[in-house]
């Protein structure tokens, strides 16, 4: 095991990890906003574009009057522009963009429990991967008997959850969208992490995800246009727009967070947010022909105490 760091075991962790299931119930709420104005405008590559563009610009209003944005820009570039840092982890947006596409096409169809379900599998596996080998300054970490333990139970949580709710009708394609949307989201918490280490700024890291996911989006959205037609009608409720501020909450929270918990255990933390925001939202405004089974309940929480588990201090995997 030598050359791995042992996971933080500092009563402050806890904090965190409440900061981490704060992240999951932000991202669902999103999940529903933008499955919604899908919907409403038909059309879910335009509502990735309004979604991660009206985030972009929230942010570039508060750089122009936050100096230390400023600052962590120029020092972010300066970096990127000397070798010292690769510019490959300006990317991170890219993997927040194809989530953000697959709220849109698929969260709808699905259901936001099951959608998260899908995204939740995906992010658990990616976790566990990015925090054994490492990125950049985070060093790579040794997977604890609890941290492998919790995550096996959550990964057995959500295909509890899930097995109620898949149907005969359901294509493969809605499905896995967003099962490789969440194996992304593991890389991005860990790419934007490392760009705020280098900018010493989480609005910067925050801002750099979205130029990347809005460029990507618009590229897409643009291919997709030339093909589709413009939407005819757009939703009037002003909270069906609010995806783009919700986003940005969200991740510059996990960027903050990661540092301290991990890729794995703040996928985790977000996981166990994710499934209670989302199974509240389908209580509290259903969609049709989407019920609530019990077992979506159960797995819930089980999910939730996979997570207790994950963050019970434990030895490292192979030592004695």
């Amino acid at each position: 095991m030598a050359g791995l760091s042992v996971p933080d075991r500092s009563p402050a962790l806890i904090v965190f990890v409440a900061g981490a299931v704060l992240v999951g119930v932000l991202t669902a709420t999103q999940s529903r906003v933008n499955s919604e104005l899908s919907e409403g405008l038909g059309d879910g590559y335009l509502t990735a574009i309004i979604s991660f563009g009206s985030g972009l610009l929230i942010l570039l209003i508060v750089l122009a009057v936050w100096p230390p944005g400023r600052t962590g820009a120029r020092r972010l570039i300066g970096a990127v522009r000397s070798g010292a840092t690769p510019w490959w982890y300006l990317g991170g947006g890219v993997a927040g963009g194809a989530f953000v596409l697959a709220q849109g096409l698929s969260a709808a169809a699905l259901g936001v429990a099951l959608f998260t379900i899908a995204v939740v599998s995906g992010q658990t596996a990616s976790g566990l991967v990015v925090d054994r080998l490492g990125l950049g300054t985070m060093a790579p970490t040794a997977i604890t008997v609890t941290r492998l333990a919790g995550s096996i139970l959550a990964l057995i949580a959500v295909g509890w959850a899930v097995s109620a709710q898949l149907r005969a009708d359901t294509e493969f394609w809605v499905v896995l969208l967003p099962l490789l949307a969440g194996i992304g989201l593991g890389w991005q918490q860990a790419a934007n992490g490392q760009v705020r280490v280098v900018a010493g700024s989480a609005m910067t890291a925050t801002l750099m995800n979205f130029v990347a996911g809005t460029l990507v989006l618009m590229l897409a959205g643009a291919v997709h246009l030339a093909f589709a037609e413009w939407p005819s009608s757009r939703p009037a409720n002003p909270w069906l727009y609010s995806g783009g501020l919700i986003g940005v909450l969200f991740i510059g929270l996990a960027i903050i967070v990661v540092k301290h918990t991990g890729v794995l255990l703040l996928g985790l933390g977000a996981v166990a947010g994710q499934l209670i925001a989302s199974l509240a939202l389908d209580i509290v405004v259903p969609v049709a022909g989407h019920p609530i089974a019990w077992t979506t309940v159960l797995g819930t929480a089980l999910t939730l105490v996979a997570v207790g588990i994950a963050t019970i201090p434990s030895r490292p995997i192979g030592r004695r």
